[in-house]
């Protein structure tokens, strides 16, 4: 663990009686989950769910990339097994933190792989950027359940990623709220009866800007949007619109349609997160509260 490469030592493969052993409280089955992206806004908020629900959740890895206290905050928290910083400058740091509480301590990119490949039933992909794409692709390696929040695996390597969670035969459930509100519009339909796709956008903090006032634009004016609160990227890329961009991408990638079936409509109140419509004119829409 001094070398320059901070991979933690991998567990052994449960069998199935251990896994099931170690997954008991009370006589009820614990999930285990290990989050990708710890402390960013997807993070923190699969964390606060595990945190209201501690019968339901067993925490086995938890990443971050450089904010080793509210890392290691959270690992203490929620009793991680293992906890893996990506920025290998701050290893020491959160080695140091985390001594004495009996939690792994990991830091770099084969270590973050190595984390995403640890035992667990589901785990949550929330790792921002291309940073994202390599732990997720081994979560699915794995036969994961993976909770897709990183925009990245689709956007730059779609179509191997799909083939991989295909060749794999794992379970992908999109966590975006736009492709989520597909996900359960969709259902079981029969893909040949999907007619088209249309994501909301809500327009940001510019939508009602003329061309002048967006000419002296801030980047803190960028950063208040008016639904959402987000990490710093995805709210200057929503203010832009770059946003709804990325998400056309994923849905391409995650639905059976063409580019042709996919749509964007401004819906500032954000209350309708996708609609469905089907060949027989019958529309689905699934709504929720920003």
């Amino acid at each position: 663990m001094d070398g320059m490469s901070r991979v933690p030592h991998p567990s052994p493969p449960l069998t199935a009686s251990v896994a099931t052993a170690s997954r008991k409280d009370a006589g009820v089955a614990r999930m285990r989950v290990s989050v990708l992206g710890a402390t960013g806004s997807v993070g923190c908020s699969t964390l606060d769910l595990i945190g209201r629900n501690p019968h339901m959740f067993e925490v086995v890895a938890l990443t971050g990339n450089s904010n080793v206290d509210a890392l290691a905050k959270l690992a203490v928290k929620h009793g991680a097994a293992l906890a893996v910083v990506g920025d290998e400058q701050h290893y020491a740091a959160l080695k140091a933190r985390l001594a004495g509480t009996g939690i792994e301590v990991g830091a770099g990119a084969v270590a973050l792989a190595e984390a995403a490949m640890r035992p667990a039933d589901c785990v949550m992909a929330g790792i921002i950027g291309a940073a994202g794409l390599r732990p997720t692709l081994a979560a699915v390696s794995q036969g994961r359940r993976v909770a897709l929040a990183n925009k990245e695996c689709l956007v730059l390597a779609g179509r191997m990623f799909m083939q991989a969670v295909q060749d794999a035969g794992t379970e992908l459930l999109p966590v975006d709220s736009e492709h989520s509100a597909v996900f359960q519009a969709i259902g079981s339909a029969d893909p040949a009866s999907i007619e088209r796709i249309v994501l909301t956008a809500s327009g940001g903090p510019f939508r009602t800007w003329t061309a002048a006032q967006l000419a002296r634009a801030t980047p803190e004016e960028a950063l208040c949007h008016p639904n959402w609160s987000m990490g710093r990227k995805i709210t200057i890329d929503s203010a832009t619109l770059m946003n709804k961009g990325l998400e056309l991408i994923e849905a391409f990638h995650l639905f059976p349609v063409v580019p042709a079936q996919l749509e964007v409509v401004v819906h500032p109140q954000s209350i309708v997160h996708a609609l469905v419509e089907f060949c027989d004119g019958s529309m689905l829409a699934q709504l929720a509260s920003p």
